[in-house]
């Protein structure tokens, strides 16, 4: 079945991370993807670039932009991940290509964004999820903010909400015939994705230490726990059955005793059920919650997950030989509606 996107054609300018991503994410959905890069024969072809036609090109010859333009002019959308001004310097900023193409979307990814203070500045996601509170609210009570590795901006805030942006701008110009620009920045895309973590302190249900909330390792009920064989799970039993099934299977029933939601005693709680959880391997744990709604998992790590059942009944990972595995790309899942018989 071809994909939702095919049809499109989005022309990419080669770069590093949330950009990459971004054409990565359209190009598993069906559009066509043209990656243009530099004429060295040194077009990234890493993990972020599959499926894709590459063309190298010199950009900083008139024949280069020229045969960019050509193939801008039969495209639906651009990306570009560049610094505000490097693109329209080459002679491929929005306005030189809406001559060619007056219905392309035009997507911009950087960190800043195109204007603001820091818009001309270096940076790495590091510093954009530091300025949009994500990073503050990281990490365990008394320590350091912790990096979510580059998630948070440079691929959920960043490449992943640039194609939203695109694909929503790429319906209007459909109906319209007029481009627009998408301006991507990965600060406002980390933000947004604090929306219920903002919503949560301005009803005073979070506080700015970390390791203190629902959410962040604070509550004994959504954290990881080390267990016998110095493995980890995850606990999210956050809904009272869920939370009471988890403390009857660990077998610490008497624990239900104290209030689940008792902030003053979540210290407590946690002293004993890591205690609990200490006297037994990761797998046996695993095999004591399997089929339940206790909400406990086993913490895996990058070479177990591709093994793991539930992702290979899924297809989740794909094998690259060599004990080498990348994610799939098949998600979201795409399937037909039910036929009525």
């Amino acid at each position: 079945m071809a994909g939702p996107l095919d049809g499109v054609t989005v022309i990419e300018f080669a770069g590093l991370g949330p950009a990459p991503f971004c054409a990565m994410l359209l190009a598993q959905m069906g559009a066509k993807v043209v990656c243009i890069g530099r004429n060295d024969g040194k077009a990234r072809r890493g993990p972020l670039g599959r499926r894709r036609e590459h063309l190298a090109l010199d950009l900083k010859t008139p024949e280069g932009i020229e045969t960019a333009l050509a193939r801008i002019a039969g495209a639906d959308a651009l990306i570009e991940g560049f610094r505000p001004g490097v693109m329209e310097r080459l002679g491929l900023g929005p306005q030189a290509c809406r001559r060619v193409q007056p219905a392309l979307v035009y997507g911009r990814m950087t960190g800043w964004g195109q204007a603001g203070p820091l818009a001309h500045t270096a940076g790495h996601d590091i510093n954009y999820i530091a300025l949009s509170g994500a990073l503050h609210a990281v990490g365990v009570p008394g320590g350091a903010p912790v990096p979510p590795l580059n998630l948070v901006g440079d691929f959920g805030g960043g490449g992943m909400l640039l194609a939203f942006g695109l694909v929503c701008a790429i319906l209007q110009a459909r109906c319209t015939g007029q481009g627009v620009v998408v301006d991507a920045a990965m600060t406002d895309g980390a933000a947004l994705l604090m929306s219920m973590i903002y919503g949560f302190k301005s009803q005073g249900l979070w506080g700015n230490d970390r390791g203190s909330n629902l959410l962040d390792g604070g509550a004994p009920f959504y954290r990881t726990y080390r267990c016998a064989d110095d493995k980890w799970i995850a606990v999210g039993a956050i809904e009272s059955p869920f939370y009471a099934q988890f403390i009857e299977r660990l077998g610490a029933p008497e624990l239900l005793e104290i209030g689940q939601h008792d902030r003053k005693r979540w210290p407590e709680l946690h002293e004993a059920i890591a205690a609990r959880v200490a006297t037994r391997s990761r797998d046996a744990w695993e095999q004591v919650f399997a089929g339940t709604d206790a909400c406990v998992t086993p913490v895996l790590d990058l070479d177990e997950a591709p093994r793991h059942p539930h992702n290979v009944a899924r297809g989740t990972f794909a094998s690259q030989g060599e004990g080498a595995w990348w994610p799939a790309g098949n998600a979201p899942g795409y399937r037909p509606l039910a036929q009525d018989s």
